[in-house]
């Protein structure tokens, strides 16, 4: 086979498209794969968050608890399986297996648990917990409630761990040699945000139809708008495991050998926190992670009660939030590309700084317009013929979008970056560390501060002032950390940094 040798690419080919004749048979399939599970994973963030926040005496307020009493259980359940499977299954056996777990699920719910819902959810029940429990427990009646609900928004929730995370990129890895990864996998995150355009257009054409009195199935257009949406799904899913066929039987071949990579380590929390404990340089980075992970979520919560106010039918704020995943898609393409300039261009301080003071500031701007009544600012609602509420959520919408935006791009590839200078061990042991703590514990972490808020003040509003000032505490966590992280990465970089440069 030919050198894989990106100086036979002129300047702009080498940019755009560092992609041999001969790699198309092997490049293309696996783009369209990315393509595909991308797509399904936008559309299903969408549409779990419209079934949820929409639902019957359901609102914002419940996703905490489905983060804490659901997800976090699924996921052991699925690490579990896993695990299990890939003991005893080959590579390509295991994917089949997940695969149809998802898409046969989304199938159940589409055609059985989705139109006998008002034969399944306990109802009566749930009214009766709702009359004995504080108001603050609402969110927990509500999960308990729309328990088809409550599932679908997990499996939707896994998808980007099993299917896009382990399957995926662990296919990736295995099959793919060092040096064709450093061409692929940045036209596969491309590919990526335009699937998330595509999906979010896709999610406010089928949300935004009429009820088609000629399809047996619902009582109305958003009834009718998720048999679309699912159907869209599992069709993009069968597609994606047709072309992992295709690829494993025409150009991946047994005997293909891939260049070794170092095992991942796997630690218990425990074990993560000793660990951690040892490094200053390893805590820091723990910090901006979990820092990053808490604010997020706790801005969102928030936003998504602001939507449901001013988007109460399920189809109209699944539109919203197509719209949402739209721009979120157009400006993590064009930050992806401004990335990989300022990396080159600037300090690592500087570039790690970014994702945090894009979150200080448009997290406080919109904590300031969903606060109007104590702000007066009313003012500038009226002077632009808006309202208060109107204006937190486009807020909080352009807020999630830079935010996430940023995440996906500069503040990834800051924190990788941060490994560089360290020994193999720490490189290996630290990821895995701050992979268990700073993610799970940070995710898990706002839910549970959401959940005691929440207990104490009934509703998410009534929290709002309290959350505003755990978020604003937590971004300054957020700041000081990448201000100390960049000290010592510039004292352990600085004797190397005129032989070699951090990124080629």
């Amino acid at each position: 086979m030919k050198e894989n040798n990106t100086e036979e690419f002129g300047k702009w080919r080498s940019f755009f498209w560092p992609i041999h004749r001969w790699e198309l048979k092997k490049f293309l399939p696996m783009f369209f794969m990315f393509f595909l599970i991308s797509f399904n994973y936008n559309a299903l963030r969408a549409c779990k968050d419209s079934l949820v926040v929409t639902a019957p005496n359901s609102g914002a307020e419940a996703i905490p608890f489905i983060k804490v009493w659901a997800i976090l259980p699924g996921a052991l359940i699925l690490t579990y399986l896993f695990t299990r499977l890939s003991n005893r299954f080959s590579r390509e056996k295991v994917f089949y297996i997940m695969m149809f777990v998802f898409l046969g699920f989304f199938m159940l719910f589409t055609f059985v648990l989705f139109p006998a819902q008002e034969y399944i959810h306990p109802n009566k029940f749930a009214d009766k917990m709702q009359a004995l429990l504080p108001e603050g427990f609402m969110g927990l009646i509500a999960m308990f409630r729309n328990w088809t609900f409550t599932l679908f928004y997990v499996m939707s929730e896994l998808w980007g761990t099993a299917i896009l995370t382990v399957l995926f990129w662990g296919f990736a890895n295995e099959v793919t040699k060092v040096g064709e990864a450093k061409r692929y996998y940045g036209l596969l995150m491309i590919g990526a945000n335009i699937a998330g355009i595509i999906s979010g257009q896709a999610s406010v054409y089928l949300s935004d139809t009429k009820f088609l009195s000629f399809i047996p199935y619902g009582k109305c257009s958003w009834d009718q708008s998720i048999l679309f949406l699912n159907c869209l799904i599992i069709f993009s899913g069968v597609v994606t495991v047709a072309i992992y066929r295709w690829l494993n039987h025409n150009v991946i071949l047994p005997n293909e050998k891939t260049e070794p990579r170092p095992a991942k380590v796997k630690m218990s929390m425990r074990k993560n926190f000793a660990y951690l404990a040892k490094s200053k340089y390893l805590i820091c980075i723990a910090l901006v992670v979990l820092t990053y992970n808490i604010s997020i979520n706790l801005v969102e919560v928030v936003w998504k009660n602001q939507i449901k106010q001013v988007y109460p039918n399920p189809s109209e704020y699944n539109v919203y939030m197509g719209e949402v995943m739209t721009l979120m898609g157009i400006i993590a393409t064009v930050t992806a590309i401004l990335t990989a300039f300022a990396i080159r261009r600037f300090s690592w301080t500087f570039n790690a700084i970014i994702p945090a003071v894009i979150m200080l500031i448009t997290g406080a701007g919109f904590f300031l317009f969903v606060l109007f009544p104590d702000s007066g600012l009313n003012w500038f609602a009226a002077m632009i013929g808006s309202t208060p509420l109107v204006l937190s959520v486009t807020l909080g919408g352009i807020q999630n979008c830079f935010s996430r935006a940023s995440k996906y791009t500069i503040f990834d590839a800051t924190k990788e970056i941060a490994f560089i200078p360290l020994s193999n061990e720490s490189k290996v042991k630290g990821k895995a560390a701050i992979d268990g703590v700073g993610s799970r514990l940070g995710k898990s972490g706002s839910s549970v501060i959401h959940q005691s808020l929440l207990i104490f003040f009934s509703s998410v509003s009534a929290s709002t002032p309290y959350v505003a000032g755990v978020f604003l505490v937590v971004v300054l966590i957020w700041i000081l950390s990448v201000v100390s992280l960049g000290k010592q990465f510039d004292s352990l970089t600085k004797p190397t940094l005129e032989k070699e440069p951090l990124l080629q």
